[in-house]
């Protein structure tokens, strides 16, 4: 009955607003994140970037949580809608967490594999930003949504694969030679494979909300 009742009542359509400006704010942290890992002397510069877009969408998500608890009709479940949102917040939170390691430790340089992790971050986050307002109308759009959740846990796929690769490749290099400088690389790699295990919650908490409205 209370679905029914649902139907007949206007939503709040401001969340899909503050979801696409979250998942915009995450877009650009990402990219701030693949320009860090170019290196060089501009690295402090994008570490800084990282921040500033954390720092946004940690404001945007206190804006969703309060609009959940001022909102009468939500356009889906409440927990639904703060699972969504920390969930995305988690993965800018991870991404400063890398910008912070590599702060502490003075990195500079990035192996190859660390570069390509970056790159594909970005695909993970362009395909949150698309998801998001396909959620507005999900009947119509749930192959879509679902093909996007799925190339999204694949991305997070191809990132353990780098890791690994990644930890090895600084094993042969590092082996005979400075030991802290294979233990800062593998804190860098845990760091970006957590960003993309934070997409990948994401993408599970839009497949959870899909299966619940379709």
């Amino acid at each position: 009955m209370l679905k029914i009742f649902r139907t007949f009542l206007p939503k709040e359509e401001r969340f899909f607003d503050l979801f696409a400006r979250h998942s915009q704010t995450v877009v650009q942290g990402a990219e701030a994140l693949r320009d860090m890992l170019r290196g060089g002397e501009d690295t402090v510069k994008h570490c800084q970037r990282v921040s500033h877009f954390e720092g946004q969408a940690d404001g945007i998500t206190r804006e969703v949580l309060t609009a959940v608890r001022r909102t009468f009709i939500t356009p889906f479940d409440r927990v639904d809608i703060k699972n969504l949102i920390t969930s995305m917040d988690d993965a800018i939170d991870q991404m400063q967490q890398t910008a912070k390691a590599v702060m502490l430790f003075e990195v500079r340089e990035f192996e190859p594999p660390m570069r390509e992790i970056g790159a594909i971050l970005i695909e993970s986050a362009n395909l949150v930003d698309r998801a998001l307002p396909l959620m507005k109308s999900i009947g119509p759009n749930l192959q879509m949504l679902t093909a996007m959740t799925e190339e999204i846990t694949k991305l997070e796929g191809r990132v353990d694969d780098l890791h690994d690769i990644g930890l090895k490749e600084l094993y042969l290099k590092h082996r005979s030679a400075n030991t802290m400088d294979y233990i800062v690389g593998a804190e860098i790699y845990d760091h970006l494979e957590k960003v993309a295990d934070r997409f990948d919650d994401v993408a599970n908490e839009i497949n959870s909300i899909v299966i619940e409205q379709v």
